[in-house]
């Protein structure tokens, strides 16, 4: 079920540094087409780093590791196209249809690959009406399963950070700040969270992630990079417009896969479009600094 482009194959064989890249972004996380000029941008980022991007979706019935701008292109104009995880992505491949892939199943595609470095915007977590709804994102179970670092400016900021951190230490997963020493919190640079261990060089980064890997405990590891102070969005906007579509959400309903492509809609609306531009530059900030974490990896294997 997993084919592997020639490119991304050839520098996994000869030992070269891959970064993974999600579809989810260019389905859901953005709007129709800057979601597909903000894929082409990432996989340019990891390219100046100096890794090889691997962007990871399904195509007739195929788990794809390293689209070309063709099938990227294919995958963001097909409708109706599904949100993959681990839980639905085996249904998904059995009907042929197409599929973008969330952090848990581009995790999964990476470590079956050999990838061992992806970039997001931000990880799943805990739902703030966990009680309620028991709702827990399967990034976190993914992460607590397959041996990949995991560059992000944090959790989604729709999500019970405090919770998500607790649950991502219960699996065993290590949470790293690049440049900081709380988790960042999406659209934010802080949100007054420790995390493990601070970093302020990708040498001593990799350092680390390479230890962890080589403990053998089979998890992952997350790596909060924050938003520039100049990306962020400000305070009065960030808390009034969660607020307002944590409500929204409630109101209409809203459950499971669809509430982060709900709410991240309803934030770009009531920001004025400041949150899509802050959730580009993170984005891409995100790519670069994987970029350099999988070529300061492939260095320390050599």
């Amino acid at each position: 079920m997993l084919d592997i482009s020639a490119e991304v194959s050839a520098a996994l064989a000869s030992g070269r540094p891959v970064v993974a890249l999600e579809t989810t972004l260019v389905t859901h996380g953005l709007p129709h087409p800057e979601g597909l000029a903000v894929a082409t941008e990432l996989e340019s980022a990891v390219c100046e780093a100096g890794a090889v991007p691997a962007t990871i979706g399904v195509l007739d019935g195929r788990l794809r590791v390293g689209l070309d701008a063709s099938e990227l292109e294919r995958l963001a104009t097909t409708r109706d196209v599904a949100k993959l995880n681990p839980g639905n992505l085996a249904a998904r491949l059995a009907s042929g249809l197409a599929g973008s892939t969330t952090v848990a199943a581009t995790v999964l595609a990476a470590h079956r690959a050999g990838i061992c470095v992806m970039a997001t915007g931000g990880i799943g977590g805990v739902h703030r009406d966990v009680a309620a709804t028991g709702d827990v994102s399967a990034d976190l179970v993914a992460l607590a399963r397959n041996p990949v670092a995991v560059v992000c400016a944090g959790a989604k900021a729709v999500l019970d950070l405090p919770r998500t951190v607790e649950a991502l230490e219960s699996l065993g997963v290590p949470v790293y700040g690049f440049g900081t020493g709380e988790l960042p919190a999406f659209y934010r640079r802080s949100s007054g969270i420790p995390v493990d261990h601070r970093f302020d060089s990708v040498e001593a980064l990799a350092a680390a992630v390479r230890v962890h890997f080589e403990l053998g405990t089979g998890t992952g590891v997350v790596v909060g990079n924050p938003a520039s102070e100049a990306d962020e969005l400000p305070l009065e906007v960030y808390d009034g417009a969660i607020a307002a579509a944590l409500a929204e959400a409630e109101r209409a309903g809203v459950r499971g896969r669809a509430v982060t492509p709900f709410l991240l809609d309803r934030l770009q609306a009531l920001t004025g479009g400041a949150s899509v531009v802050t959730n580009r530059a993170l984005l891409l900030a995100n790519a670069s600094l994987a970029g350099r974490l999988a070529v300061a990896l492939a260095v320390a294997r050599e």
